[in-house]
């Protein structure tokens, strides 16, 4: 007997060895694993629910900051002043026509000469505040204190706000300046020099132009409000 036989005797029949081998894209779509249909819906879900949360907190952090502006640039909260009421001079700028103009107002004034003088300046300074105010100033503008260092000097004190949002310009801040010394040199009597700091201390110019470095000599503002 030869050592070797052939594949028919052996019981090997080629068609079916081919036959009984798997087809490879068969067996490949039936080997890989089907993700449900439920599970992609949900994935998808969980997707869409991250973008929203993504851009709602996006929105609050807007509206916050927003909010914070809204806060640094609101009016600041001064009690109201006590007093008995009375008439007084207020010099009022006016933009358009580029000069002050004499304002009565009856207002309660407090017993002290210092806290009369920072009610004076802080009701003129209302005026400016509102919306068709003819010298606008910023709502976050204030008065932080008048000093009466002697009987003939004043020192007015102004917050950050009222100089680092004035607007920019050689006659607006000029009017400022007049209406601030004007009204307060004629409701208090014997003021002759005035001296504007901001946040207590010496600033070379309002917003660029008026200078706030020296003092201001009343007779020299009234005479040039004049004119």
């Amino acid at each position: 007997m030869p050592w070797f036989q052939s594949a028919t005797a052996l019981g090997f029949n080629h068609d079916d060895f081919n036959h009984d081998e798997c087809n490879h894209d068969e067996c490949n779509h039936e080997g890989t694993t089907m993700i449900p249909r439920h599970l992609l819906i949900g994935v998808a879900a969980l997707l869409v629910l991250v973008v929203a949360m993504g851009i709602y907190l996006r929105h609050m952090r807007r509206q916050a900051g927003e909010l914070e502006a809204s806060a640094a640039n609101a009016l600041p909260v001064v009690p109201p002043a006590s007093g008995p009421t009375e008439t007084v001079t207020l010099y009022v700028a006016d933009d358009e026509a580029g000069t002050l103009r004499a304002r009565s107002a009856q207002i309660p004034l407090p017993g002290g000469r210092q806290q009369r003088a920072e009610e004076l300046l802080r009701t003129l300074l209302r005026i400016y505040q509102q919306p068709d105010a003819a010298h606008p100033l910023s709502a976050a503008s204030d008065i932080r204190s008048i000093y009466l260092v002697n009987p003939g000097a004043a020192v007015i004190d102004l917050n950050a706000a009222f100089a680092d949002q004035h607007r920019s310009g050689i006659l607006s801040e000029q009017l400022t300046v007049n209406s601030l010394v004007e009204t307060l040199a004629v409701n208090v009597p014997g003021i002759q020099r005035v001296n504007i700091l901001v946040e207590g201390k010496t600033r070379d110019t309002l917003a660029g132009h008026a200078d706030l470095s020296d003092s201001f000599d009343v007779t020299t503002v009234e005479q040039a409000g004049s004119q």
